[in-house]
């Protein structure tokens, strides 16, 4: 797989699942939200509003940049891949985990604009040509895999973002 850190471990803890740009921008945007309602109080308000902000801003940045967690459908589809529809048999996961890559990050970045899989498809195929590594696939044989990747994710938000029906 060309992915150097496909579980996105956290660079200190190595505990996978980690988004320290989305977590250290809502630390530091709840600092300082908590921090001015806390001024309220005095000095010390000051610094306890700001280290709950800074907590709460936290969890709130990291749930920001992991709207789809790249770490579980990266486990989904390694236990399931072979379930997948025109899955061939002499293929490994290797083989098709950047179509599932470019679906499910392909329709995280759709939904902004309500675009549908076939809309989108162009950009997704750029992206699995950029990014295929040693995978044996062509796009017209990942396709299938990206779909059902980008349809997973999308029934588990509600709603029907892309206006597809799903």
């Amino acid at each position: 797989m060309s992915d150097k850190n496909p579980t996105n471990a956290d660079p200190i803890t190595g505990a996978p699942g980690a988004h320290p740009v989305g977590t250290g921008a809502g630390a530091a945007a709840g600092a300082a939200a908590g921090a001015a309602v806390g001024s309220i109080a005095g000095p010390v308000g000051t610094v306890v509003g700001g280290a709950v902000g800074a907590i709460a801003g936290g969890l709130a940045g990291k749930g920001a940049a992991e709207g789809v967690n790249p770490t579980a459908e990266d486990s989904y589809w390694r236990d399931n891949y072979t379930k997948t529809p025109g899955y061939k048999k002499d293929y490994t996961y290797d083989d098709y985990a950047p179509a599932y890559r470019a679906g499910y990050t392909g329709w995280e970045r759709a939904r902004a604009n309500g675009e549908s899989f076939e809309k989108h498809e162009p950009t997704m195929r750029s992206e699995f040509e950029r990014t295929k590594g040693q995978s044996r696939l062509k796009w017209e044989e990942a396709k299938d895999a990206s779909r059902a990747a980008w349809h997973r994710v999308e029934r588990a938000i509600p709603g029907d973002a892309d206006g597809d029906g799903r």
